[in-house]
């Protein structure tokens, strides 16, 4: 990753005081997948996509940006009005508008422990997600370069919400309108907390906790995100850089 966006990504994460860093060891597990209508460079859905994080859970995840055409009608088809963000239970049959109302509800009905009874976001949180969004040049806010067509099937990331490496793939894949599994990868344990040499230097023996973690290093011998799936082309990839190339190139208008 360039390092001037890198640099900024790291800000980004800093000025949330890097929330959505760590994941639960345990979470009450929906049955169906969650599904979040949403823009990467939305304050609003910054804050829910950190509740996703901590409380590991996954979402299926419908870019929405300003501009786009594939998600945005569909939302409005579905909850009444374009407002993001916008979640969908199919487990209780449950639509919610408006951050705080659906961190409240996922704590409630999915969090354990702390997680489920640690309060929702106030003023000063909503100030550093805005921050954060301006930090990152407000990327991830408007559709732009996406092909006509999109993929037949989601696309698979694993990332968690404070990730500097991540968070430019999740801003494309948003401008893209590509719809993806967000598989959330939050750090459950101390030792994986700074850089990942830290872990291999000090912490070598320390077994890997995460649900996704876990499955991760199972399929791929390593943890390391962003890491992506493509099903539709059979593609798996770890680093930043490859994956932004990679998506620009195949679902970019002015792919090959």
């Amino acid at each position: 990753m360039a390092f001037i966006n890198l640099i900024s990504s790291t800000l980004a994460s800093s000025a949330r005081g890097w929330r959505g860093t760590r994941g639960a060891k345990r979470s009450n597990q929906p049955e169906q997948m969650l599904q979040l209508y949403e823009y990467e460079g939305c304050p609003f859905c910054r804050l829910v996509r950190e509740a996703l994080t901590e409380l590991d859970l996954d979402a299926v995840i419908y870019p929405c940006p300003r501009g786009g055409t594939r998600f945005r009608p569909q939302a409005e088809a579905v909850g009444g009005r374009q407002q993001f963000p916008l979640l969908v239970d199919d487990n209780t049959d449950t639509v919610l508008y408006e951050s705080s109302e659906i961190i409240a509800y996922l704590r409630e009905h999915y969090g354990v422990g702390r997680n489920q009874d640690a309060g929702v976001p106030g003023g000063l949180a909503r100030a550093g997600a805005k921050m954060a969004t301006a930090l990152r040049g407000f990327a991830g806010t408007r559709a732009a370069g996406a092909a006509d067509s999109g993929p037949e099937l989601p696309l698979e990331l694993y990332s968690f919400e404070a990730s500097p490496y991540s968070r430019p793939v999740r801003e494309l894949l948003c401008t893209l309108e590509l719809p993806y599994v967000l598989r959330n990868t939050g750090k459950a344990v101390n030792a994986d907390m700074g850089p990942r040499w830290v872990r291999e230097k000090f912490f070598p023996d320390t077994p890997v906790e995460g649900r996704n973690r876990k499955r991760m290093t199972e399929d791929t011998g390593r943890m390391q995100v962003p890491y992506l799936i493509d099903p539709n082309t059979d593609t798996r990839m770890f680093e930043s850089e490859d994956i932004l190339h990679y998506l620009q190139t195949t679902y970019g208008r002015g792919r090959a």
